[in-house]
């Protein structure tokens, strides 16, 4: 298919808001709409319609066991589309408009074409103007992975997500992803208890003082064999460049030996704070600025933006610091260690 293209919606302008007329026309005739969020671009479609989530994953080439996310204009509105609660409503009161996911049990409203035959359905309201604005104007809630390939790096710039869907959608909209990897997942297993299935932009730590917080075991590790996808990120292998990803274990002097010892063509993730030794390294690896070891908010807002430039560097591996597990460090973990499909070095 054609696809159109509005780059940079104006929401002030005649032209943009025309531009986000006929993107909700798409999502309500059955289309697929590419917009941006604060957290990651997501391939929209309308959730009400089962065709249209077949699109979804037939669009993406993503596995229809994986469930979708429902995004709508305003919390209240989950209630239509949901079994919801006290504990939902304090959660959306804080966090909503924002970067938190909430599983809730579904409505029969919901297809099981959404829910990939769960009893459940992840809902979010997303704070972008830009995603706000196409939710209002479709008039339904649209159903929204993330808008890559499946596998491979989300998408946080138009650049990229034109790469992957190009005619494969009706339309993207451009735009600004603030975060830069997708919304804290949580499921709520009673009025003071929260699981979380993936970490985001929202901390367990923040979490915490709504409700008792347990990790999820594929928060950290590999789902087990035949244990079934709970929300979307949960997968094996995911977020995945296609060249190989290895991450090392270990502080910033054993990283850096480990790294004197390679031949070859290669490229690091590397704090800003360890570039310069870097450029002095005899392979002359291909580097890319994470961001300080200080700041995982900027981590997280540049990770998979430079996970895809990595690939285009023609090189045979890329290495990069395993993160820590606690704050916003948790959200780099667990798309790191999935990127890299658990491949751990240790270099203590």
């Amino acid at each position: 298919m054609k696809t159109e293209y509005v780059e940079r919606p104006d929401l002030k302008t005649e032209e943009g808001i025309q531009g986000i007329r006929r993107a909700g026309e798409i999502i309500r005739r059955g289309g697929l709409v590419v917009f941006p969020t604060e957290t990651v671009f997501g391939l929209g479609g309308n959730a009400l319609d089962a065709d249209a989530a077949q699109k979804i994953y037939a669009a993406k080439g993503r596995p229809s066991d994986n469930p979708l996310i429902i995004h709508i204009a305003d919390p209240s509105e989950a209630a239509l589309y949901t079994e919801t609660s006290d504990l939902f409503v304090r959660l959306a009161k804080r966090f909503m408009p924002g970067p938190l996911t909430v599983v809730l049990p579904a409505k029969p409203v919901i297809p099981k074409t959404v829910t990939a035959g769960l009893p459940t359905v992840a809902v979010r309201c997303p704070s972008h103007p830009v995603a706000h604005a196409l939710i209002a104007a479709a008039g339904v809630p649209i159903a929204a992975p993330s808008a890559n390939l499946s596998g491979s790096p989300s998408p946080t710039t138009f650049a990229h997500v034109k790469e992957d869907l190009d005619g494969r959608v009706d339309m993207i909209l451009g735009g600004e992803c603030s975060i830069g990897v997708e919304s804290t997942i949580v499921r709520i297993d009673g009025e003071n208890e929260l699981t979380l299935l993936r970490p985001g932009g929202i901390t367990p730590e923040e979490l915490g003082e709504f409700a008792r917080v347990t990790l999820s075991a594929a928060v950290l590790d590999k789902l087990k064999e035949g244990e079934r996808v709970q929300s979307p990120g949960m997968k094996y292998k995911h977020y995945a460049p296609k060249t190989p990803l290895y991450l090392l274990r270990g502080d910033q002097t054993a990283r850096m030996r480990y790294l004197d010892a390679q031949t070859g063509k290669f490229a690091v993730l590397a704090y800003t704070e360890e570039l310069a030794a870097l450029r002095f390294h005899p392979a002359s690896p291909v580097l890319f600025d994470l961001g300080s070891v200080t700041d995982p908010s900027e981590q997280l807002h540049r990770l998979f933006f430079l996970l895809r430039e990595a690939d285009k560097a023609g090189c045979e591996r890329i290495y990069a610091a395993l993160p820590g597990t606690t704050g916003l460090s948790l959200a780099l973990y667990n798309r790191m260690i999935r990127a890299a499909a658990y491949q751990i070095i240790d270099t203590n």
